[in-house]
């Protein structure tokens, strides 16, 4: 397994087709990665692939480029499909998918996961679509009703199949497999490969090229690296309290649209800051323009797709925010490589969204560097801020002088009406502010939930400590899941599980009990049916939930949503 990478300097050098090119030009690819230099054109040729690749190191458009070209619109049947371990993972590279197919009139993506209602589901298969990209669990449904056939199926992608293992949908993943037609290009990328994984590369590929990458960490060390977890503000709020309390001099945003980069840029505007949008529907002259006003201090924030992220030098560049997280490593690596530069430091804020904490882990993992949290600036912060800045203000009038004339109006009017002048002052004061407050509004405390910590949790485990059940909490309902210490699993297998089939938050699934041999939880009253059949056959450390109620071990529940009758789907 070779790890020398060709020398390819652009995606037009891997011949590939002009709506392709057209799509990556859009979204600002310009220089493959590593991985997509060496994937791309034995994915063309039709050859199966084995890839040694972490995660975040850029394999979705590894892949989806080459397979993409090979596509007949025409034909309206399954011609790609892709594994995927998780639904988030899942959604994320259908994304990808219909992007990268811009500009393939008529191509259509479906996302196949657990917790989405069939219906739609079933809806689009019988419209007909080109590539579908799902969990196991769900595909495998879909394939033994008949309502997902691979007749027409070119090729098959297995992405992170080591955590395909981990989750114990590797059975799943192999059925699938020997469902599969014989004349079939496989692409397997794992981070790791363990004996499992190369056995079933060895059953199922056919003369694979191996593809071995490492992941990319050169993240300066000169850049100081934060996220905040968005959570109660409105991310544009949290944006705006940043941007009061941290000092910068320049500083680029990161978003994922165009639309985007304008709906922001005219935000910032709104709120008095000098900003702009940057994206790939100006000609390269406007964009040198923006750039160049940056450098000279007529902007102070660039509101900028993923195309200005390579090549764009500025000095003054203090900060670099990314508003949306990126869609991996690589690319969060290009952002954030904006500021840093020459030995200088910067500052590096990553937005995180609840359901994309996942991606977080994998930038940690493939840049081997902990981010660390950001503490949103406090309401007494933000509010010490503006009075001193105002105060400061004030200062600097005094300072610069020629104040002669004002002073001889204040005198008059002081004079006219006999009113001190630290009034007119306060008056004078307001009216400058306008109708915009100089302070923020106290923050409303939130209810705290405590619970206890990992450590405590295991110490009461370990000592057979165990606390008296309690009922489960208002609108919850316990269930019992064939799976406990005994298999290995921890809450976080559970929860994960859950979350990924149900379609549930974390924060909606309640208590969770594990014994030696089965666990119980508290889910949400009234699941409907098809949640539970998917729950049920859902697998944690390579053991079926089988989740039923307590006292009812195996047998299935009948979902309590009344008045909602399931549509029968014409055939």
């Amino acid at each position: 397994m070779s790890d020398a990478t060709p020398s390819v300097s652009s995606f037009r050098e891997l011949n590939l087709p002009a709506p392709l090119l057209s799509a990556l030009d859009e979204v600002g690819y310009e220089t493959p990665s590593p991985i997509q230099a060496r994937t791309i054109p034995p994915l063309l040729e039709g050859l199966d692939l084995l890839g040694h690749a972490p995660t975040g190191t850029g394999k979705t458009a590894a892949f989806a480029l080459p397979l993409l070209s090979r596509i007949d619109i025409d034909c309206q049947q399954v011609q790609l499909m892709v594994l995927t371990p998780t639904r988030e993972l899942a959604i994320q590279v259908s994304e990808a998918l219909q992007r990268y197919a811009a500009h393939l009139k008529g191509f259509h993506v479906l996302p196949v996961y657990g917790g989405q209602d069939y219906t739609r589901q079933l809806k689009q298969l019988k419209r007909g679509v080109h590539a579908v990209v799902g969990t196991p669990g769900r595909i495998m449904d879909h394939m033994r009703r008949g309502t997902l056939k691979l007749d027409k199926l070119q090729a098959l992608v297995l992405d992170e199949a080591d955590e395909m293992l981990r989750m114990g949908f590797i059975e799943d993943v192999e059925w699938i497999l020997e469902q599969a037609p014989a004349q079939r290009q496989i692409a397997l990328f794992s981070a790791t490969m363990p004996k499992e994984i190369q056995r079933i590369a060895r059953r199922h590929l056919h003369d694979p090229q191996e593809i071995s990458i490492q992941a990319r960490t050169a993240t300066a060390e000169t850049i100081r690296q934060r996220y905040w977890l968005v959570s109660g503000l409105h991310k544009l709020d949290a944006l705006t309290r940043i941007l009061e309390v941290e000092p910068f001099d320049a500083m680029i945003m990161f978003v994922r649209t165009k639309t985007a980069t304008t709906e922001l840029a005219e935000r910032l505007e709104a709120r008095g800051y000098a900003a702009a949008a940057i994206n790939g529907d100006m000609v390269q002259k406007q964009r040198e323009q923006m750039v160049e006003r940056l450098k000279q201090g007529s902007l102070d924030i660039l509101v900028a797709t993923d195309v200005a992220a390579r090549g764009l030098d500025v000095g003054r560049i203090s900060h670099v925010v990314n508003y949306d997280i990126p869609y991996d490593a690589e690319a969060y690596i290009h952002r954030i490589g904006r500021t840093g530069r020459a030995g200088r430091k910067g500052d590096a804020i990553l937005f995180v969204a609840p359901r994309e904490r996942r991606m977080l882990g994998v930038i940690e993992k493939a840049t081997r560097q902990k981010i660390e949290p950001l503490e949103l600036p406090t309401t007494e912060m933000v509010n010490n801020r503006r009075i001193a800045a105002f105060k400061q203000t004030i200062s600097d009038t005094l300072a610069a002088g020629e104040l002669d004339f004002m002073q001889g109006l204040v005198e008059q009017y002081q004079q006219e009406h006999d009113v001190p002048a630290v009034e007119i002052a306060a008056a004078l004061a307001r009216i400058s502010i306008g109708d915009r407050p100089l302070l923020l509004q106290p923050d409303k405390e939130k209810p705290a939930h405590a619970r206890p910590g990992k450590e405590q949790r295991r110490e009461r485990r370990e000592a057979g400590e165990r606390k008296p059940q309690k009922r489960p909490g208002k609108g919850m309902e316990r269930f019992r899941i064939e799976v406990g210490y005994r298999h290995g699993v921890k809450p976080g297998n559970i929860v994960g599980a859950i979350a990924n089939e149900a379609g549930l938050d974390s924060q909606h699934i309640g208590h969770i009990d594990i014994h030696a041999e089965y666990s119980t939880v508290d889910l949400p009253l009234g699941m409907p049916r098809e949640v539970f059949q998917d729950l049920r056959k859902t697998r944690v450390c390579g053991q079926r939930l089988n989740i039923s109620r307590p006292g009812k071990p195996g047998k299935q529940g009948k979902g309590g949503h009344k008045g909602k009758k399931q549509k029968k789907t014409k055939s």
